[in-house]
């Protein structure tokens, strides 16, 4: 491998604010030596994450193996998916009057043997379905763990419990129309084969000027590269998404 210069698009402050929470988890292990020191193993995983280069790659700009730069990636994710809210935790911060945003997309990832249950019809893609609820100018509150990519988006949503918990708080839900027949609390366009009333249209442009923000919660999170085509086992896709979500709600967009 040839060694060239590189910058990582990420604000220092979020390096530092990564390397604290590996001191802390070096402290609690009572394992304060390694070959990288807390910051170059933050900056390690941020660029793995970020630029989604192999390890083999990561660890060969650090001057480690690739499988310790593995070791660091693995550590690191579960501190940082540790920090990353449960469901009826980030419900709580909405507002009174507020309303969410709730949508799916693919995590596409290669084909695996038992691709099956990995495929999506509607994406013509394998990978990974992830379910977000955002807020109305479409920063991120929750993103769901990792289901297989078939599964359809209103079963997702009922698996994760986003519709009974959103109907127990009385949060008022827009979704697209995957999520038709849905009920509780969330509102979907309408939709008909026939030309739809004036009142009908109306309401669907108002409707889709409300959720589009919520798109926004999906670029920020595919603007860590690693989510745009992951090269790891689909068990690890989960973890992955909630590092991200960490990652985001320290103040980083990307």
């Amino acid at each position: 491998m040839v060694p060239y210069p590189a910058m990582l698009d990420v604000p220092y402050e979020l390096v530092e604010h990564v390397s604290w929470l590996i001191h802390a988890r070096r402290r609690e292990l009572k394992s304060p030596w390694r070959r990288l020191g807390c910051f170059k193993q933050a900056l390690l995983v941020l660029a793995h994450l970020r630029k989604n280069e192999t390890f083999a790659q990561v660890g060969a700009g650090f001057g480690v193996s690739e499988s310790t730069a593995w070791r660091y990636v693995d550590e690191t994710l579960e501190v940082l998916a540790a920090w990353a809210p449960g469901l009826r935790e980030a419900l709580a911060g909405l507002g009174e009057g507020d309303f969410a945003v709730v949508d799916g997309t693919l995590i596409p990832t290669d084909r695996i043997a038992a691709d099956e249950p990995y495929y999506s019809q509607k994406h013509k893609k394998h990978g990974m379905n992830v379910q977000v609820v955002a807020r109305p100018d479409g920063t991120p509150l929750w993103f769901s763990r990792a289901l297989p990519g078939r599964t359809h988006d209103l079963t997702a949503a009922r698996a994760h419990g986003i519709l009974e918990t959103c109907l127990t708080r009385e949060i008022l839900v827009l979704a697209d129309r995957a999520y038709q027949g849905a009920g509780a609390t969330v509102r979907t366009p309408y939709y008909g084969h026939r030309e739809l009333p004036d009142h009908y249209q109306r309401f669907n442009r108002v409707h889709a000027r409300l959720r589009a923000p919520g798109e926004r919660a999906f670029a920020q999170l595919k603007s860590w590269r690693i989510l745009r085509r992951a090269r790891c086992s689909t068990n690890r896709i989960s973890r992955i998404v909630q590092a991200v979500h960490t990652l985001l709600t320290c103040g980083y967009s990307g």
